[in-house]
């Protein structure tokens, strides 16, 4: 289980569904409940897809456009906290939907068109899920042999049983916004902002830090 408890624990610490919960009604409070059902689903069906492709493809892609993993966090990071930052000094979208819808309505839009940008890609797995799933990916034993099976079908069933989380959460996330209220709604909405920007910060500098690893000792010092 030690591959299971890896990637579910990485995966889980970044993705954050209960906080992403708060953020997803806040974006979706318009919404009747129905289609907010099936755009949490949609969601989590996109969620697994880019997850999964992350962790088994992702590292080959990387190889052939010849980008490293410490790019990818630096780039990834800088998403993460610019998302974090925006959602963060943006005006409460809680209140101000609520006024400007008072009650819910329908839309236009498919659900699963609706799903997958912003709510997916970035603020339920962006750049820093894919970088943390690619950066999984690419410690899987080497070889054909009984761990490598192992590895497969215990990271599946960490995203499996992350992408399900993320779907319980987010459907439910009405349910848990009237349990705290509307001030605890904003108030964990601005925390999970700030902690998102504070996860931006920390893949970027733990990216920087690998990449200023890698230069020459003596570049430094020229004369």
């Amino acid at each position: 289980m030690k591959s299971f408890l890896l990637a579910f624990t990485a995966l889980f610490s970044i993705v954050n569904p209960l906080s992403g919960a708060f953020i997803f009604f806040g974006a979706t409070q318009g919404l009747e409940p129905r289609v907010r059902a099936q755009v949490s689903r949609w969601v989590a069906i996109y969620a697994f897809s880019i997850v999964t492709v992350s962790l088994y493809v992702g590292a080959y892609v990387l190889s052939f456009f010849g980008i490293s993993i410490p790019v990818l966090r630096v780039a990834g990071g800088i998403i993460i906290a610019m998302s974090g930052w925006r959602m963060l000094t943006e005006p409460d979208a809680t209140e101000q939907r609520r006024s400007e819808t008072p009650s819910p309505r329908s839309i236009a839009i498919p659900p699963s068109r609706l799903a997958f940008y912003p709510l997916t890609m970035p603020l339920t797995t962006g750049p820093g899920t894919i970088s943390v799933a690619i950066s999984l990916g690419a410690g899987r034993p080497a070889g054909f042999h009984p761990e490598l099976l192992a590895f497969f079908i215990e990271t599946l069933a960490a995203v499996v049983l992350l992408t399900l989380l993320v779907y319980e959460f987010y459907r439910h996330s009405a349910r848990l916004a009237e349990w705290i209220g509307a001030t605890g709604t904003t108030i964990v909405v601005r925390l999970s902002a700030f902690l998102l920007f504070c996860i931006g910060i920390q893949v970027l500098w733990n990216g920087a830090a690998e990449l200023l690893g890698t230069l020459p000792l003596g570049s430094a010092g020229v004369s």
